[in-house]
């Protein structure tokens, strides 16, 4: 399986954006899709997920409102859309498939696929 995250970009404090991440191949085996972010200088950190079975959500505190996350038709590809962004939300993004159980569906390490960053720079 592999991962291609896109859509990143520069915007300004309240603008929007939207993630996009294509897996290659089916990824019927991972249950979980999610989003991920790391700012410089510090931890990865979980910010959605999906899982496949009943489409439940799950999201950071910090993105609860503003993210969302969803689901291509073909299931092989998951967004995160992201509004009223702001400068706080600067990171790399990432993707990341797995079969993580709901308890550990935030921790990185639970997820065995990864796609490349994607960069989202928010100016004040």
């Amino acid at each position: 399986v592999q991962l291609q995250a896109s859509g990143g970009g520069l915007v300004q404090a309240g603008d929007s954006l939207r993630l996009s991440c294509a897996a290659s191949a089916s990824t019927a085996s991972n249950r979980v899709m999610g989003w991920f972010r790391q700012a410089p200088g510090k931890e990865r950190e979980f910010v959605a997920a999906l899982r496949r079975d009943g489409g439940y959500t799950y999201y950071s505190e910090s993105a609860k409102g503003r993210f969302t996350i969803s689901r291509g038709n073909a299931g092989n590809t998951v967004y995160l859309q992201m509004d009223s962004l702001k400068p706080e939300d600067t990171a790399d993004y990432y993707c990341a498939a797995g079969s993580p159980i709901v308890s550990a569906i935030r921790t990185p390490t639970a997820y065995r696929y990864w796609g490349q960053g994607t960069q989202v720079t928010v100016s004040s």
